[in-house]
């Protein structure tokens, strides 16, 4: 059987690398080129699709682990962890927005409102790394007692 650990660092790992990414975009690309360049607006919304789903994976994971209720969306995800006191509610409603606004990305991105996206890769990458170093500081906290 598979560790509770170990099912959540692949997708911790996966959100590490895609986290400097989004840093990395987060620096250099504008608004401009978001609106202009096809192929740095592809590596931005995969970077911010990537880096959302893997929070979403740890976020079933945990839920599994913990044996809470099933959550019908992705956004209630969140809500689901918050509502146990594993996250804090502000981080959960920001997550739970980052949920819908990958929903966005993979159901409607044909009708993507660029300056959102803009917004998102500006102000957003915060909320995730939080997210991300709460799971981080759980792990080692259940490291550190087994």
């Amino acid at each position: 059987m598979i560790s509770e650990q170990h099912q959540l660092m692949e997708p911790l790992q996966e959100l590490e690398q895609v986290l400097g990414d989004w840093a990395r975009y987060e620096a250099s690309v504008s608004l401009g080129d978001l609106r202009t360049d096809r192929d740095k607006r592809n590596m931005v919304l995969h970077a911010l699709l990537v880096a959302i789903q893997a929070c979403i994976d740890i976020a079933h994971r945990l839920i599994a682990q913990h044996r809470l209720r099933h959550p019908a969306t992705y956004r209630e995800t969140f809500e689901v962890l918050a509502e146990a006191n594993i996250i804090p509610l502000e981080l959960a409603d920001r997550m739970a927005d980052l949920a819908g606004f990958r929903n966005v990305l993979v159901h409607i991105y044909w009708r993507l409102d660029i300056q959102r996206v803009y917004e998102v890769l500006q102000q957003e990458r915060q909320t995730v790394t939080a997210f991300r170093d709460l799971v981080q500081g759980m792990l080692a906290l259940q490291d550190h007692v087994t």
